[in-house]
């Protein structure tokens, strides 16, 4: 299935010059959603994986259906503040300054094999603090999934060397 077909091209939002893509087309489209979630969890499967993480909050979109199909529990990672336990932190760099996300601090066991989930990768900061913050609790990243990827932000190559799943490429 062709699932660019789904992405809706928004022109100059959200600021002028940007050609936001969005996923909503693909998720109110039940055939193309659940293409997309069958895709990342095939690539989970070879994986085998025990935990899904997800930033929010289309972290959250992508990552529970796939933590649901594979019968494994799904951790969010938040901003500073929105979570309700004690946390660890991961600050990262924004165009315009700092942001921090956190998780629970008993949320991923040591040795724990994560998948990590979101629509899109960009430039690479906020899968790199989601990393940092699986890594502190033990956990290994044994794959990353996405919706799209913004090939020309050269956000994989910041990633290193951990296995990455993009379904699109723009």
């Amino acid at each position: 299935m062709d699932l660019k077909q789904f992405i809706t091209i928004v022109p100059d939002w959200p600021n002028e010059g940007v050609l936001f893509k969005d996923i909503t087309t693909l998720m109110d489209n039940g055939e193309a959603y659940r293409y997309a979630t069958d895709q990342i969890v095939k690539y989970a499967e070879e994986k085998q994986i025990d935990l899904v993480v997800g930033p929010e909050a289309r972290g959250f979109i992508i990552g529970c259906p796939v933590s649901y199909a594979l019968g494994v529990g799904f951790a969010p990672v938040r901003k500073e503040g929105k979570l309700p336990r004690e946390t660890i932190k991961a600050s990262y760099g924004k165009e315009y300054g700092q942001d921090a996300l956190t998780i629970h601090k008993d949320a991923i066991k040591p040795g724990q094999r994560v998948l990590i989930t979101d629509d899109l990768l960009a430039t690479g900061g906020t899968i790199l603090a989601t990393i940092e913050l699986v890594e502190k609790l033990g956990g290994v990243v044994a794959g990353i999934a996405f919706l799209i990827e913004l090939s020309y932000l050269d956000g994989k190559e910041k990633l290193g060397g951990y296995d990455t799943l993009s379904l699109m490429k723009f």
